[in-house]
């Protein structure tokens, strides 16, 4: 009989490769809390790697303990199995090394290639852009209307001589500061493990529908940033124009543009905001966060806090 902590880590598994992701996808809250929202989007997927390898580890390594722990260091120590060794622990054992082996060789790989890519634009934008007047920012000649930022360990803001030309100084200043949002809260580094995970998982419907949530929450969430930076009389209808302008703008691979995410709903969201959730909104989002997390945590170690 599989453990049972091996069963509700499966369960929890299942829960958090479908049914969890869709409906915190369709979820109308999180476009009022683009970051709460995000905060839950990291622990779907933390939680959900963890609870399924951790079931897998569970059940294969279940003959040599009755916890994790136990069990682990009695395999790698060499002592020998208290309950016979079926073929299925062996599979179990063999999935689990392989799926954790995928998941964190496409996060680093993903890293290392999206790195190489911003760094490779960086270079090559450097010789073809210059600073930009009155705006932190840099200038690339080109009628098309558009601004983007590469992060990375050199973080560049550009603008396209369209763009400057064609937005005003206020919509100039909310699109600088959309983009100033994604470098300061490190937008790139929330966005990684799902574009992982997608290119892991590609047949799991899941990942996709958790990466262009991700990246649109992101948008959302650089908009509130910017807003709270701006003045004005009217600051949500100036960065929905902004938004607008640079609708057919391009950017380069890895880069955060302020046309990124949906428009339509980004400047919906602006013109006609919803109400922000009630006082407890957020910390109760950020409470079952915290609680997804520890779930599959405490169902891997509380065996062995309990008496054999």
């Amino acid at each position: 009989m599989l453990p049972l902590s091996a069963v509700l880590l499966g369960v929890l598994a299942a829960l958090l490769a479908w049914p969890v992701p869709a409906a915190l996808a369709r979820a109308g809250w999180t476009r009022r809390d683009p970051l709460a929202a995000l905060v839950c989007w990291q622990a779907v997927g933390l939680a959900g790697g963890l609870s399924i390898i951790g079931a897998l580890l569970v059940h294969g390594l279940s003959p040599w303990g009755h916890s994790l722990p136990e069990a682990w260091w009695h395999w790698v120590t060499g002592t020998p199995a208290e309950e016979p060794v079926r073929g299925d622990h062996w599979v179990a054992q063999t999935l689990a090394a392989v799926l954790a082996l995928e998941l964190l060789g496409v996060l680093a790989l993903s890293l290392v290639r999206t790195a190489r890519t911003r760094a490779r634009h960086r270079d090559l934008l450097e010789l073809l852009v210059s600073p930009a007047p009155d705006v932190d920012a840099r200038v690339l000649e080109s009628p098309v209307p558009a601004a983007f930022c590469i992060p990375g360990a050199r973080p560049m803001l550009v603008l396209s001589s369209g763009m400057i030309e064609e937005l005003d100084a206020g919509q100039l200043a909310a699109v600088v500061a959309h983009e100033r949002a994604h470098l300061r809260e490190r937008h790139h580094l929330l966005l990684l493990p799902f574009v992982a995970w997608r290119a892991a998982l590609p047949v799991l419907p899941a990942a996709d529908r958790a990466h262009d949530a991700v990246r649109d929450l992101v948008e959302m969430r650089a908009d509130d940033v910017a807003l709270a930076e701006l003045s004005g009389p009217a600051p949500r209808r100036t960065l929905a124009q902004a938004i607008v302008a640079a609708a057919a703008g391009g950017a380069p691979q890895g880069a955060l543009a302020v046309n990124g995410g949906p428009l339509a709903a980004r400047v919906t969201r602006l013109v006609e905001p919803a109400d922000p959730l009630p006082a407890w909104g957020r910390p109760v989002a950020l409470a079952a966060a915290l609680a997804l997390l520890a779930v599959p945590t405490v169902l891997l170690v509380l065996p062995a806090l309990l008496p054999t």
